[in-house]
């Protein structure tokens, strides 16, 4: 389970950084529904996202580490969760939004849970147990 672990820690890293890079390159034209939003909202988008390519960048940072650390692994996954929770307070408020915001919103609820199953597994495992 460790290198499961580690490879879907790597993979949510290099998604995050591929995901914050084309909403900061690309702003509102990168969201459905969002092209006329206009230039508050474009900013936003750019803004967010620049954190949003942090936070994949710190999902890496945690896939090099040996063993990787189950604590970082908790409050990444706790992040994508607390964003879940967010998309579901928007629906609440305004609506459902585009199917593929919803999708996302499934995602952000699943994959958390997976991390938070899996966030001992490097640590446990002898060969990645640090030495004394």
């Amino acid at each position: 389970m460790a290198g499961v672990l580690r490879w879907l820690v790597a993979a949510m890293g290099v998604a995050c950084v591929a995901i914050g890079l084309f909403h900061l390159g690309w702003g509102i034209d990168s969201v459905p529904g969002e092209g006329a939003a206009g230039a508050t909202v474009d900013s936003r988008e750019r803004f967010y996202n620049a954190v949003f390519l942090g936070y994949g960048l710190a999902w890496l940072w945690a896939a090099r580490q040996r063993p990787v650390p189950a604590t970082a692994v908790r409050w990444l996954a706790g992040i994508l969760l607390l964003g879940g929770v967010g998309r579901v307070l928007s629906m609440a408020v305004h609506g459902q939004p585009h199917w593929f915001q919803v999708v996302l919103t499934a995602t952000e609820f699943v994959l958390p849970v997976i991390y938070f199953l899996l966030a001992n597994a490097d640590e446990r495992h002898p060969a990645t147990t640090p030495r004394q």
